[in-house]
């Protein structure tokens, strides 16, 4: 692992140490059933308490509003199928055309239900115009849901003006916030968002426990009926992962009034470089408003996929695209939404800093790119395609 260079934090995170060493307890001796009325499950909802206040701080709600569940996209499909069961006579639903696949594809089976979507579009940048929100909602409209950070490019929605739309036309909203929380400030006190999607192993926690905001004023129907959750979601919960969770969103608010700048200015450089030294490399998606650790980046005349090999043999991790993604033969739904040319789409890169990265990590990495990207040039047939090269 030390000759890991790790540039795929929007795909996941590392376990912090210090998460770690927090849910261990939880895995060993404490594993009482939080349900369970004696001293061992009682410790067991005491922690869940606990952890549910330290999520809560980090996106500025009050912890009764928090629902733990096991992923962001246990999370988003509740919001949405909550809305419309809430409301069946209304059987339109508004997003946009470059959502993360937990919103697409239950937007697209939604499709076949006999339910109307309305996928919002946006520029080259990648920016959604709140205009065309609002010339969308209808009186059939059931739900808004829309991200607050795109997974693929950074690029930051509008999410204000997007909740003061929704508020003046009474349509409930739920906003996809996997990727946003911890990266950059969430105050829900201050928002009119009735529904928000949270994952624990984009925090630097583990996989399969997730959160759900869900307004108190919001009318809301469990997924997943039982008795836990205060019955907003069934199903005995996962303590030690919770308390993960609990743990590193604690740490992610102590880290965002620094991080976020250090992670950035490495992420210019990063990115400042490759554009300046490669012939053709482009940026995909707008320099601001984007979280500060994306980086999206094209270079005519490669595969990406064949470049996710190469950098696997140099220990390099990123991406070509979404993770939940990874093994398509389609170029990314995100970039050809933008604009995007297949061909250009299928030679796009992501890169994603996060809390560990170092000025060293940059420079191996400025030393590898380059090099690949020449190589993958070089082995393509002259005016022909990229080709895949031979491992």
């Amino acid at each position: 692992m030390s000759d890991l260079l790790y540039l795929d934090h929007n795909a996941t995170t590392p376990l912090d140490p210090a998460v770690r060493e927090a849910m261990l307890p939880w895995l060993e001796n404490g594993f009482g059933n939080p349900s369970s009325v004696y001293s061992l499950g009682r410790r067991a909802a005491e922690a869940l308490k606990e952890a549910r206040s330290q999520v809560a701080a980090l996106v500025g709600t009050d912890p009764s509003e928090i629902v733990f569940n096991s992923c962001g996209t246990e999370a988003t499909n509740t919001a949405i199928l909550s809305a419309l069961a809430i409301d069946p006579d209304r059987r339109h639903i508004i997003t946009s055309t470059v959502e993360h696949s937990a919103t697409v594809k239950l937007c697209e089976y939604l499709a076949t239900r006999g339910y109307e979507i309305t996928w919002l579009p946006v520029d080259k940048e990648g920016l959604l115009d709140p205009a065309k929100l609002e010339a969308a909602i209808t009186p059939e409209t059931a739900v808004i849901s829309l991200l607050w950070a795109n997974n693929e490019t950074g690029v930051l929605f509008p999410i204000e003006r997007i909740a003061a739309i929704a508020l003046e036309k009474k349509i409930p909203l739920h906003v996809d916030a996997v990727q946003a929380a911890g990266k950059v400030p969430i105050d829900l006190s201050a928002l009119n968002v009735q529904y928000v999607s949270l994952s624990a192993h984009k925090l630097y926690a583990p996989k399969g426990v997730g959160g759900l905001y869900v307004n108190k004023r919001a009318r809301y129907t469990p997924l997943l009926r039982g008795s836990q959750e205060e019955t907003r979601r069934g199903g005995t919960q996962n303590v030690a992962s919770i308390v993960a969770f609990g743990k590193a969103a604690e740490l992610a608010l102590t880290h965002l009034p620094s991080s976020p700048e250090r992670i950035r200015a490495l992420r210019d450089r990063f990115e400042t470089t490759l554009l300046s030294s490669i012939e053709g490399a482009r940026r995909n998606g707008g320099a601001y408003p984007r979280l500060p650790n994306t980086s999206n980046l094209t270079f005519p005349g490669i595969e990406a996929e064949t470049a996710l090999l190469l950098f696997d043999k140099e220990g390099l991790c990123c991406s070509a695209g979404s993770a939940c993604s990874s093994g398509s033969i389609n170029p990314s739904h995100v970039l050809t939404a933008m604009g995007v040319s297949r061909d250009e789409a299928r030679a796009s890169l992501r890169f994603s800093f996060g809390r560990t990265t170092t000025e060293a990590d940059v420079d191996r990495a400025l030393e590898i790119i380059p090099r690949i990207v020449a190589k993958l040039r070089a082995e393509r047939p002259s005016g022909g395609s990229p080709v895949a090269i031979k491992s």
